[in-house]
């Protein structure tokens, strides 16, 4: 019986949905958008905001207004980058690093409870598989 993507896709969005909709009360006691978590979570491997907004796939003037809210509420702030002053590099305060690392763990604790419903030889397997498909193509 063949694998239908279509489906196989559906089904990982339906469950990245809902592990984030569990967490939503976590994410706006943090006040944070779940776009915004995103930002936070991936700024310090992707510190320039149209390379932010490329990783995440985000338009970039989306990405102007969620660097503005995050600066706004002090999780991020601006530099001028050393290395070429015309551009900005965005770095996570003090606070933006508790808010993120808060965010993630509540994430993580909703992802390993429906993961706990799976062995942990099925985990290794989805973690192999996972990463053999993110992996750009030789």
């Amino acid at each position: 019986m063949p694998i239908d993507a279509a489906q196989l896709w559906s089904l990982n969005h339906r469950l990245l949905t809902v592990v984030l909709e569990a967490c939503s009360a976590e994410l706006a006691e943090l006040s944070l958008e779940t776009k915004e978590f995103f930002v936070l979570a991936e700024v310090a491997a992707s510190p320039y905001p149209a390379e932010l907004a490329a990783r995440l796939v985000i338009p970039k003037p989306s990405m102007t207004v969620y660097v503005r809210n995050l600066v706004a509420k002090g999780f991020l702030r601006r530099e001028i980058d050393e290395a070429d002053l015309r551009r900005h590099r965005l770095v996570l305060t003090v606070e933006g690093e508790s808010a993120r690392d808060r965010a993630l763990a509540a994430l993580a604790a909703e992802f390993d409870r429906r993961l706990g419903r799976i062995p942990d030889r099925d985990r290794v397997e989805l973690q192999r598989i996972l990463l053999d498909l993110i992996e750009p193509e030789p």
